[in-house]
């Protein structure tokens, strides 16, 4: 990801070490990867002891800065929300997000159940004022740079208000994360005409058009304007993200594989691959989607930050690195101060 510089970090990160896939060593080398990047770094680690401090042995750097917090408990990919509510309450995931509630931890990662994750960090953490409902928030590469989309998943049913509210806030994130003085928003929609969509739609672009005083708001955008980068912000409902969202990474996937048999099709396919490989590896990078892994959780009292969980520790390290970052940029002081000084009409 192409962010702004951060300062020397000192900041603790939790992580849940028994989320994901791979857990826990997919989360103790994907620590040690960003401890490199972030030196000074601290880490509370929730999870099995034994398992944890094992893998810790192998890098002393990051064990001189990690304490383990022991619990075999977890949440199964499997769970429902409800369930993780009612008995997640000595699970790793719990912990972890506790740790950042009683300021123990500046912010939280888990690779584990979002539904899960977003139900506890609900009610561990709350919301920050003036925000009804948080949103799942993610970096995309585009063709121009990176955009913010939003929501990925939290919210399956949205109010128009929803929407408002998910706008200004992917637009203070693209402020603080990707730099951008004056963000573009777009509101995702089945054209871009503005008679297109549902009467709620129009009625959100109503009151985005009002708010030009805090970014631009260029109306609808279509699917295929979330790879293109025509906004800074891309805002849609959480049903409608998450759909966009894997269809964008399955057809990057896809589109991997089909060049992949392409260049082993022949020896001069072959020959032409070996030709091309530093655009091959370029390409490569820019499409990975661990290099782009990490979803804050954004209006929430504190950082959340939701990985992949089939990821691997290149993956787990950059959601790491996205939790940093929203730390150091000061995310939520934004959207708490920069929403306090807005006049309440142009929130619709």
């Amino acid at each position: 990801m192409h962010r702004r510089a951060t300062m020397p970090n000192t900041n603790t990160i939790a992580l849940d070490a028994m989320g994901g896939d791979q857990a826990p060593a997919m989360v103790v080398v994907g620590a040690d990867t960003a401890l490199k990047r972030y030196p000074g770094t601290k880490f509370l680690l929730f999870g099995d002891f034994t398992k944890c401090v094992k893998l810790l042995g192998r890098f002393p750097n990051l064990s001189e800065t990690t304490e383990v917090i022991h619990t075999e408990e977890t949440v199964s990919a499997e769970a429902k929300p409800s369930t993780a509510l009612r008995r997640g309450q000595k699970t790793s995931m719990w912990l972890a997000i506790n740790s950042v509630a009683n300021g123990r931890a500046d912010a939280v990662v888990s690779a584990g159940n979002t539904g899960a994750l977003m139900a506890m960090s609900k009610l561990i953490l709350k919301t920050l004022p003036g925000i009804s409902r948080p949103a799942i928030a993610g970096i995309v590469p585009t063709r121009r740079s990176e955009s913010v989309f939003l929501d990925l998943g939290a919210n399956i049913d949205c109010g128009p208000e929803n929407l408002v509210e998910f706008s200004f806030m992917g637009a203070i994130l693209a402020r603080a994360v990707l730099g951008v003085v004056r963000p573009t928003v777009g509101l995702l929609n089945v054209g871009a005409e503005e008679f297109k969509g549902k009467n709620e739609l129009r009625e959100v672009a109503s009151t985005l058009s009002a708010a030009d005083s805090f970014f631009e708001f260029l109306g609808f955008v279509e699917g295929d304007d979330l790879t293109a980068g025509t906004t800074d912000v891309v805002v849609t409902d959480g049903f409608t993200g998450n759909v966009a969202l894997k269809a964008v990474e399955g057809v990057a996937q896809a589109y991997s594989d089909f060049l992949r048999r392409s260049l082993s099709s022949s020896f001069t396919a072959r020959l032409g691959a070996f030709l091309a490989r530093p655009a091959f590896r370029s390409l490569s990078e820019k499409v990975d989607p661990r290099r782009h892994n990490g979803a804050m959780f954004v209006g929430l009292n504190g950082i959340a930050v939701k990985s992949h969980g089939g990821t691997d520790a290149l993956g787990f390290s950059n959601a790491i690195g996205v939790a940093i970052d929203i730390v150091q940029q000061g995310v939520n002081e934004r959207i708490i101060g920069e929403l306090s000084g807005l006049n309440p009409d142009n929130r619709g």
